[in-house]
């Protein structure tokens, strides 16, 4: 990438070099700061993807080929996709890899995306010998370096189950030279059944997402149904599961091996990777460890990062480039705080010259309180401890906020012991697995215990349960007593001066399978608790970023630029006095992509916005939403058109922006501060008075409550979307504007924020929000202007654009018979009639589509049919309708149901027939989601 300035001769073939001079420098500082966008070089070559189906052994791989074209012979790489998914997961990193000079080969695995067969987890008989058919096929192509004939020089990486295909690759075909897997399993049998127990919600999670049990092979089906049923794997179980793991090669896999591995997962933890090491380093390859902030728990996956180090292990191990700096010997990250700017954890990165292992400098910490206690397993193990929950890697998982200081799990009172130690006088650094023994006792054959340890705040106010995870272990024997060494969860936690350690040994836990029998155990300390600090491993001292110097030097020279062209203010359009009550109108608005003269981002844009409004504006990816509200708040100029705010023209800086309250993109607030200091902080830099910023009120209807005392590091995502909320509503603006507000939110909290939008413009102020959410935006918008390839598509009232249907959906009271069904298809407004779940789906003869006005009608005790007509036909939509800029006027009501030939609006007539056929109608109304609506306007695109 090429990022160099022109040369200075270029000044001379420019015709205002002083302007020029000052653009130059405001680039510098752009580039600087993080917001200069490089482009490749045109010399860069092309990637090429060619897309072919293989047999093997009567099964189709669906593959794609990346290469830059040419003859030149180079190494070549398998990319394997992950559970659930298929090759197109990892396009990105293939044509990233090819353009570092790689021949790269993916392909998506048996049973996935359009590959056939059966999943079979792995087989060595199946997907195994899969990957040597494609290293076969990498052997005949002329561009792909050979080692020797018919073994060409090879690497393969993949994530969780693409990591686990490489480890077994390297261990059955010695043609693959090195190997990246990620976050993934050794032993499965180990990670699915830890310690005898059964991880009964991941399993689920596995069968669910390939698609269900019949997708895998008949075996593997056999197996989830006997084991998920009984709640205890067997031997045949785990011997089923071992002979597809990597450690049955254990011996084989002799290949430089870098092991990327999860620090937030409960399916494949950190023992995992462990393990490989040992067994890999055993058979003298190198291999280096990076434990990463994510993993299947959710957190930050490092993408970028992650990507770069692979890339650079390939290019010491495939292409011998024995100068490139694979990095250490082992890496971890580790959390350093809040971003001031968006929430999100800050990452740092500790190293060590060597990979210190879980057991590392052990330092002894004493447990006090009752050495012998006593706890329940209840019948049927409900309700469950709660830990991790598997499956919310999409949303950021619980394990995240446990590194942000959050507590997020529970523990019923009567179904544990806990054990408590001192407070630690100086922090205190856990890199491993802690150790202890205990003594067990049981009024039952069968002991199930799950082991954690907390971190406690000073007062035990706040626990914290580090990346969620605990240690599941089945004991027998213990109705005699028994001692139990427990290895707990192996973790990267700093615990502070003045919090202390909890050990907590329960009955049960949500993610595993627990007795179903009541019982009781006992348990009795015999050792105290044993910490791995690893010494070795060191944290990079944080340096200051370059701009801290470069930057007020940039801000001289900018100065001085601007004071050299001696720039006039642009002239400012006078204000238009008829819409002084309007709070958006934006007229014939245009913006061309950067150095195009006929590729738009937005195009002949109009729309106009009245108060009281909430207005949805929608449209696919590239639809030119954002770079519409970027033109709306002035922070970049249009080519053409005009945005007005009442009545008053946009431009930088205009006055009119003062009445406008904006959030787009996060917000950015002081982690160390209390919400309520930090929107106090943020209204004293805008230089307003204090009684403008009507604080009381934002913050009642963001409804934060107590939770404004509190420091701001503690929020959760939720309680930060609301946050910034409040901050863009401080001096209740006229026109609030809102860019993905829900983003991140779980669905109770994008309630709220529903409720939160609605409030405000019921004052009769305007909200214009843009979110991918269409149910969402279903239920609280009033208006939409939806958007496509930068233009209108189309513009109008919700129920107007989702009510442009032929079908409508009849809710029924009880069943009905096929007889009276068939009278219902007879009647002269209806084409045809199809049960579905509730009730019929009735599609309407042509011509007779539902109108606007046509709204949901209740039925459930009309007295008769014309009650029910007239009902329907009074459903009109009040409120002034968002339509092209110059069409709508305040205060309009949308047209009353369209009339047929048989006089009411289209539903008030089929219901009435309905009523005298006796149906027993609960409902009627059009049968279209706002999903619906919205992928008929934009052609599917989205």
């Amino acid at each position: 990438m090429d990022l160099r300035l022109p040369g200075l001769q270029g000044l001379r073939r420019l015709r205002h070099p002083r302007r020029w001079l000052a653009a130059t420098a405001a680039v510098v500082v752009l580039a600087a700061a993080g917001t200069w966008t490089a482009a490749a070089s045109d010399n860069t070559p092309p990637v090429h993807q060619t897309d072919r189906k293989m047999a093997i052994d009567g099964v189709t791989l669906d593959t794609s080929y990346f290469t830059t074209g040419g003859t030149a012979r180079r190494p070549a790489v398998l990319l394997a996709h992950g559970f659930g998914g298929n090759k197109e997961d990892v396009r990105k990193e293939a044509e990233d890899l090819a353009q570092d000079g790689y021949a790269v080969l993916t392909w998506s695995a048996r049973g996935f995306g359009k590959s056939t067969g059966k999943i079979g987890l792995n087989d060595p008989y199946g997907e195994v010998k899969d990957v040597s058919k494609l290293i076969d096929w990498l052997a005949k192509q002329p561009d792909v370096e050979l080692d020797k004939p018919g073994d060409p020089r090879v690497g393969m990486a993949g994530g969780s189950y693409g990591g686990a295909i490489s480890l077994l690759a390297a261990g059955y075909d010695d043609r693959v030279d090195a190997i990246a897997p990620a976050i993934t399993y050794w032993n499965l049998a180990d990670a699915l059944f830890p310690n005898g127990v059964f991880k009964k919600l991941w399993a689920g999670i596995f069968i669910n997402s390939g698609g269900g049990c019949a997708k895998f092979e008949p075996a593997l089906c056999q197996m989830y149904n006997r084991v998920a049923e009984s709640g205890k794997p067997d031997a045949q179980a785990r011997a089923l599961l071992e002979a597809r793991s990597p450690s049955a090669v254990a011996k084989q896999i002799n290949v430089p091996t870098l092991l990327i591995q999860g620090q937030t997962d409960s399916l494949f933890p950190l023992g995992q990777a462990d393990a490989a090491e040992k067994a890999i380093r055993a058979n003298g390859a190198p291999v280096d460890v990076d434990w990463i902030a994510g993993g299947h728990d959710g957190g930050d996956m490092e993408t970028s990062r992650v990507q770069a180090r692979v890339t650079s292990w390939f290019d010491r191990y495939l292409k011998d480039d024995k100068n490139t700096d694979t990095g250490p010997a082992f890496r971890v990250t580790r959390t350093g705080g809040v971003d001031s700017t968006d929430g999100a954890a800050q990452l740092r990165g500790a190293s060590g010259s060597a990979y210190p292992g879980l057991e590392s400098d052990p330092r002894t910490i004493a447990l006090t309180g009752r050495r012998e206690q006593s706890f329940t397993n209840p019948a049927g193990a409900s309700p469950p401890a709660i830990s991790a929950l598997p499956g919310l890697g999409s949303t950021g998982g619980l394990s995240q906020l446990s590194s942000l200081g959050i507590g997020v799990s529970l523990d019923f009172p009567g179904q544990y012991a806990a054990f408590n130690s001192a407070p630690v006088t100086n922090s205190l650094r856990i890199t491993g697995s802690p150790t202890v023994t205990v003594h067990v006792k049981s009024t039952s054959d069968d002991t199930v215990l799950f082991g954690k340890v907390y971190d406690v705040g000073p007062g035990g106010t706040q626990q914290v349960l580090p990346s969620q995870l605990v240690t599941p272990l089945r004991i027998d024997g213990t109705k005699s007593g028994k001692d139990v060494t427990i290895t707990l969860p192996a973790i990267d936690y700093d615990v502070q001066s003045g919090h202390h350690l909890r050990l907590v040994l329960a009955s049960t836990d949500l993610g595993y399978a627990s007795p179903a029998a009541p019982a009781t155990y006992t348990v009795t300390l015999k050792s105290d608790l044993k910490v791995p600090t690893a010494p070795g491993v060191t944290t990079a001292a944080a340096t200051l970023p370059s701009w801290v110097w470069w930057l007020p030097l940039a801000g001289a020279a900018i100065a001085l630029a601007l004071l050299l062209t001696g720039r006039r203010r642009t002239a400012t359009a006078p204000p238009a006095p008829e819409l002084s009550e309007v709070p958006l109108q934006i007229t014939d608005l245009s913006k061309r992509y950067a150095k195009s003269a006929d590729r738009y981002a937005v195009r002949d844009l109009s729309f106009r916005v009245e108060k009281g409004q909430v207005l949805g504006l929608l449209g696919p990816n590239g639809a030119g939403k954002t770079t519409t509200l970027r033109m709306l708040m002035g922070l970049i100029k249009p080519d053409a058109g005009e945005i007005r705010v009442f009545g008053h023209a946009i431009r930088p800086g205009a006055p009119v922006l003062s009445r406008v309250g904006a959030f787009v993109e996060g917000a950015g607030f002081l982690p160390h501060l209390s919400g309520r200091e930090n929107l106090e902080l943020y209204w004293q830099a805008t230089g307003r008075p204090p009684q403008d910023a009507h604080l009381e009120e934002a913050l009642e209807i963001a409804g934060l409550g107590d939770a404004l005392a509190r420091a701001v590091r503690t929020y959760s995502q939720g309680m930060r979307q609301r946050l910034a909320i409040a901050q863009a509503m401080l001096g209740l603006p006229d026109l609030l504007i809102l860019d993905e507000p829900t983003n991140g939110l779980d669905p109770p909290q994008i309630r709220e924020m529903r409720e939160v939008m609605i409030r405000y413009a019921e004052a009769g102020r305007t909200v214009i929000v843009s979110s991918h959410l269409l149910a969402e935006v279903e239920q609280s918008c009033t208006h939409l202007v939806v958007m496509d390839r930068g233009r209108l598509v189309q513009a109008g009232p919700v129920a107007e654009i989702i009510g442009s249907g032929d079908t409508l959906l009849v809710g029924l009271a009880a069943d009905i018979s096929d007889p009276l069904v068939e009278k219902i298809a007879a009647l002269t407004d209806v084409e045809s009639v199809v049960r579905a779940e509730g009730g019929l789906l009735v599609r309407l003869a042509p011509g007779d589509e539902p109108a606007p006005g046509d709204e949901l009608v209740s039925a459930n005790s009309p007295t008769n049919g014309a009650s029910a007509a007239a009902a329907t036909a009074a459903a009109v939509t009040p409120g002034g309708a968002v339509t092209p800029a110059g069409t709508a006027t305040e205060g309009t009501t949308s047209p009353p149901p369209t009339q047929g030939p048989q006089g009411p609006g289209t539903a008030a007539r089929l219901l009435v027939e309905l009523v005298r056929l006796e149906v027993p109608v609960s409902s009627v109304g059009p049968h279209r989601r706002l999903e619906d609506a919205f992928l008929t306007l934009i052609g599917g695109s989205a």
